[in-house]
Formats: structure tokens, sequence, C-alpha cells
């Protein structure tokens, strides 16, 4: 049984993340044995696959969290992080309540959803701890384009939405600028929308400070490393020691 999320869920608890992207299943290890929050596997822009995703996710234990981030919002790829044993999916580019009924839908079994029963370690279980499973499954939508912005409060109210969560970087493109002041009034229309639903809201942050004071504004889930960001940094610290 992977280790729930949901129940760390609150307007009051707060979760640090780190994301991964290289597609390394021994920087899991290493990402796990640090004890965060929670771990991030993106699938939508990482180096996973099929394999390692399954692996990765077991490399994470039974103490840490996997939140998958998905390639897209169809039934295969939400449903295939779930079938590894992911304890939630955050479903990109949701715009519209449409959107996010239908990442919903595919991240639950019925009656609830309609996610196929399958995948090694679901089945491994039985039918009883699946559907047990899939009440501890957490879903988040990434909130990322200014359409998704206009429309977070209709996202919110979506039954089985549990966190929204914004992704400043495609935002930035959407709003055709990385102005700080731009991207912050739209992070914090979307934390507003979450809160009056009663939902968490995460955004992702680059570094530890960065998460350090999105949580203290309110967020509940922001990210304090990546491995991206960690690997090219140590390098380039080292060079600059020898030189």
């Amino acid at each position: 049984m992977f280790k729930p999320l949901k129940s760390k869920m609150s307007l009051e608890q707060s979760i640090d993340l780190i994301w991964l992207s290289l597609g390394s299943v021994a920087l899991v290890e290493f990402a796990a044995h640090a004890a965060p929050g929670a771990i991030v596997l993106d699938l939508q822009h990482g180096l996973w696959e099929r394999g390692t995703l399954e692996a990765a996710i077991a490399a994470a234990g039974s103490d840490v969290p996997v939140i998958a981030r998905c390639a897209e919002n169809s039934p295969h790829a939400i449903a295939q992080p779930l079938d590894a044993g992911a304890a939630s999916v955050l479903v990109p580019l949701v715009e519209t309540e449409a959107d996010a009924r239908q990442a919903v839908a595919a991240g639950r079994y019925p009656p609830l959803g309609r996610r196929s029963a399958g995948g090694v370690r679901p089945l491994l279980a039985g039918v009883e701890a699946m559907l047990e499973a899939d009440r501890q499954v957490a879903v988040g939508v990434l909130i990322e384009t200014v359409r998704g912005v206009e429309n977070a409060a209709a996202i919110a109210a979506v039954p089985g939405v549990d966190y929204l969560f914004v992704g400043t970087g495609d935002l930035a493109l959407s709003r055709g600028t990385g102005d700080p002041e731009v991207i912050a009034r739209d992070c914090a229309h979307v934390l507003r929308a979450a809160r009056e639903a009663g939902l968490p809201c995460g955004v992702f942050t680059q570094d530890a400070a960065a998460a350090r004071t999105a949580l203290a504004n309110g967020y509940r889930l922001a990210v304090a490393a990546n491995d991206i960001d960690v690997a090219k940094q140590g390098f380039l610290a080292a060079r600059r020691a020898l030189a």
C-alpha cells in the first residue's frame, strides 16, 4: 500500500516537495532519504518510462508519498501512474470545469469514475484493497494558463478535485510575460479560489527559500528542490570552488 497523501492535505498542514525529472531511480532513493512531504515524478516533461516509473515508486518506499505529474489529461495517462502505485496524480493544463471533471473521472474507479481495474500492484492486493486505495488517491489539477486562472473557482468546485496547483512556468508563457507581479496576481487568484472551496493550493517554486515564502503566504504545497537544478548548481559550485 502506498503512503497516502490525502490524509496529509488540509488548509493548515504544509507539504514540501522534491520534484524529479531526470528519470533516475537512484535519485528517488536519495530524495526519499531526505524525508520530504512528498516526491513528484514529472511524467509530462521528464525522462520517466513505464519501467522506471514502477521502480521509482517502489524505491520511494512506504514512507514518502509519490505524486505523478501526468503526461496529459487522458484516462491512460492518469491511470498508468496510479496502477504503478502513485498516491496522487497531478493533471496538467486543466482550464475548465469540464477538464477537471474529466481528470477526476479518469482517476477514480466506478461508480465515482471510469478508471479501469489493472496494474501489477493493485491486482496483488485484490478488489477490496483497490477500492480502499481509491478512497486514498488524491487528484490534483494544474492551473497553468490564463484560461485556467480565469476558471479557477469553477475548477475548484468540481467534486473529487482534492487540490489545485499553479504551474508558474507555463502560466508565464500563457501570459506572454514572466513579470513577477503579474504572475503573483494570477497565483493569488488561484490560491483564493482554492481556499474558498476548502482546498489546499500548491505552487511550483524554484528552491527552498521560495518554497518557504510560498508556504508562509498560504500555499500548502511548494517545491523545495528539483533534480535538474540541484545537479546543475552542484556541478557549477564544484567547478567554481576548483578555479
